[in-house]
């Protein structure tokens, strides 16, 4: 068995190696909202179960980035438990947050009790929560009222956009849970000059069929050089991404067509785009993961650069994704629930602040990206590991840039050492200098190790 999951690690290493898309391969996240705050990138999702045959989703989940390569575990945050007047266990979709004086308010969308489709807010002072609901109720009820897309504009006045088959959006009030003058449909919403060739798709809010716009679903608002843009999964199933640019908030829009393809082995496709560290990003989904699909869809991430005219071009999917814009510090504490590529392994599950790397066996590994290790100089390292739950005992090996030949550093736990929380160190095997990236593999016997909380090089 030992032998059997080393060999699966390293199999899966030929798939990893290079890629970096999708960008997130621990669990199963699509409708990605990244959101800058400072020198960070949060990135809001939702969750795909493993074992989803339908969309099966009951909570969104939390993560972050200053380098854009290695993504940070910040916990589930949110589930529709938070929502006392949701319908509880599944509906969980997507979903967008926004920091604003000092609050940070996360739009959602699931169902009522009832069934019908609502719009929903959660408040916390940080994204790593608490969050609670901020309003007690719905903030909006419709059919086909999902996919919430919140937006600032330059003089401060915030707005959200939202909807499936149907577009609305209305301004918020200061307080960021109220409509200032309640919710309209967007101007131009059944004009194809405005969201494309017309076609014959389900209007819920009648109960029939009826011509409507290339626009489908999941909006992404945002405002550059005075143009503000719209991008949307447009045309039906399976879905493409489209855009469309307006001088004023309020329109007139004009559709500007397709800028990504229908997503690979998903129907759905959903996201958005930033600019961080002067590059912009587009963030969507797919569904190549190892067992994904329509219903198990992963974030995955491309670097674009706007037309000199201010237009979006046709942005093609990639297996490499992005290159990093920064450096990991091995000798500062890195969570373990950092990576760019896993195998084997699975997260918390958890809300709050403390995370871990859970369903720890043999053979699984942690792969992190771009780790500076500087010039070696000065004192003897050691390679210190500090895990919990110790259930078995094991290895937790180190190696640069692939998974073979001697790893520079190995730390041993002990099956008889069961503290809540245990650190243990060992000397490096030897000194690495430079700039490499690092796989962190376990060793150990058949059953589950330990679960890893964070790893870090001391003098």
């Amino acid at each position: 068995m030992k032998t059997r999951l080393v060999i699966a690690s390293l199999l899966s290493l030929g798939v990893n190696a290079y890629a970096q898309n999708p960008s997130i391969d621990v669990m199963y996240t699509p409708d990605p909202a990244p959101y800058v705050h400072g020198d960070k990138v949060y990135l809001f999702v939702d969750h795909d179960e493993d074992d989803a045959i339908y969309f099966k989703m009951k909570d969104w989940v939390l993560f972050s980035t200053e380098d854009m390569v290695n993504w940070t575990y910040l916990g589930t945050q949110v589930t529709t438990a938070t929502f006392a007047w949701a319908a509880q266990g599944d509906r969980a979709w997507a979903a967008q947050a926004v920091e604003r004086n000092g609050k940070w308010y996360w739009y959602l969308c699931c169902n009522t009790a009832d069934g019908k489709d609502a719009l929903a807010v959660a408040v916390a002072d940080s994204p790593q929560g608490p969050w609670k609901d901020a309003i007690g109720k719905p903030l909006a009820i419709g059919h086909g009222f999902i996919d919430p897309t919140v937006f600032i504009d330059d003089d401060n006045t915030p707005y959200l956009f939202w909807g499936n088959k149907g577009f609305w959006y209305g301004k918020l009030n200061e307080d960021m849970v109220s409509f200032v003058d309640g919710y309209k449909e967007v101007p131009g919403y059944t004009d194809p000059k405005s969201f494309g060739e017309l076609q014959s798709k389900m209007d819920w809010s009648i109960g029939r069929e009826r011509m409507m716009t290339q626009y489908e679903e999941g909006p992404w608002v945002t405002k550059r050089n005075g143009i503000y843009y719209a991008v949307y999964p447009a045309g039906g199933v399976p879905e493409y991404m489209a855009y469309s640019t307006a001088p004023t908030v309020d329109g007139p829009w004009t559709f500007r067509g397709r800028i990504m393809d229908e997503a690979e082995n998903s129907f759905t496709i959903h996201g958005g785009n930033i600019n961080f560290k002067g590059k912009n990003y587009m963030f969507y989904h797919n569904g190549i993961l190892p067992n994904g699909g329509g219903f198990r869809r992963s974030t995955a991430i491309e670097e674009f650069t706007f037309n000199e005219d201010g237009s979006i071009p046709f942005i093609p999917f990639t297996k490499e994704g992005v290159k990093p814009v920064g450096v990991l510090n091995p000798y500062n504490r890195v969570e373990a629930e950092t990576m760019a590529a896993s195998w084997g392994v699975k997260l918390d599950h958890m809300a709050g602040t403390d995370h871990y790397v859970t369903s720890v066996h043999n053979g699984d590994w942690v792969k992190v990206r771009n780790v500076d290790f500087g010039d070696a100089s000065g004192a003897a390292k050691f390679m210190k590991v500090t895990v919990t739950n110790v259930k078995d005992e094991g290895d937790v090996e180190f190696y640069l840039d692939k998974l073979d030949g001697r790893p520079f550093a190995k730390v041993s736990v002990d099956k008889g050492q069961t503290d809540k929380v245990l650190t243990v160190k060992s000397k490096l095997l030897s000194e690495p200098t430079g700039v490499h990236d690092v796989y962190v593999l376990f060793r150990g016997g058949y059953e589950e190790l330990f679960d890893m909380d964070c790893w870090q090089i001391e003098k």
